[in-house]
């Protein structure tokens, strides 16, 4: 099927021919923080069908911005270029921020959507560059850099504070109710293991 074109001669609609379709940047999201196989990329977007994933994989990965990963033939990952995408979605995150109210009965919600807004709060208000957080049963770490966030599956790579946050925690700060120097309840902050690693 031939791509639809706005046919502008402009840099923002060539790029949304490419990443504009419905759940396209939702894909490379669940992607940023590492390689991904179909059946997860499906459990973790709610309300895409398969048939809309498979088209949606497909034609990113025509246009370099996924590739299958080396582990296997349903595993995705970003390319670099699809990888250079990371600031979008950081503007996306901070401008739509303010947007999220409270949340509905409806709303799905998943902890690595967090890491965009928590890595701004680590960077902020810690003044650290990195940090390991532990929402529910889900670890990833956030690493703040002069080109934005950037949030990986697992723990820091380096010694780095370790923050535990329970889901009303992380929406309050994430929404910017609370923050994480608040002592209440559904935040630990343990500092940074100073041992080197083994």
């Amino acid at each position: 099927m031939p791509r639809r074109s706005y046919d502008h001669y402009c840099s923002v609609s060539r790029a949304l021919d490419i990443v504009g379709d419905r759940w396209s940047l939702l894909v490379v999201r669940e992607l940023c923080s590492g390689p991904r196989r179909y059946s997860d990329l499906f459990a973790d977007l709610p309300g895409i069908s398969t048939d809309m994933l498979a088209a949606r994989l497909k034609d990113l990965e025509r246009d370099g911005i996924v590739t299958r990963g080396s582990t296997g033939p349903r595993t995705y990952a970003l390319t670099p270029r699809g990888d250079a995408l990371r600031p979008v979605l950081n503007a996306l995150s901070e401008w739509g921020t303010p947007l999220l109210g409270e949340r509905r009965a409806t709303d799905a919600v998943r902890a690595l959507w967090f890491a965009p807004p928590l890595g701004r709060a680590v960077a902020e208000q810690l003044g650290t560059h990195t940090a390991t957080i532990h929402l529910g049963d889900t670890t990833f770490h956030v690493t703040a850099t002069a080109a934005g966030i950037a949030h990986h599956d697992g723990p820091a790579p380096t010694p780095a504070p370790e923050i535990h946050l329970d889901l009303p925690a992380a929406t309050a700060i994430a929404t910017g109710a609370r923050t994480l120097t608040d002592t209440a309840p559904g935040v630990r902050i343990s500092p940074p293991d100073t041992c080197p690693p083994s």
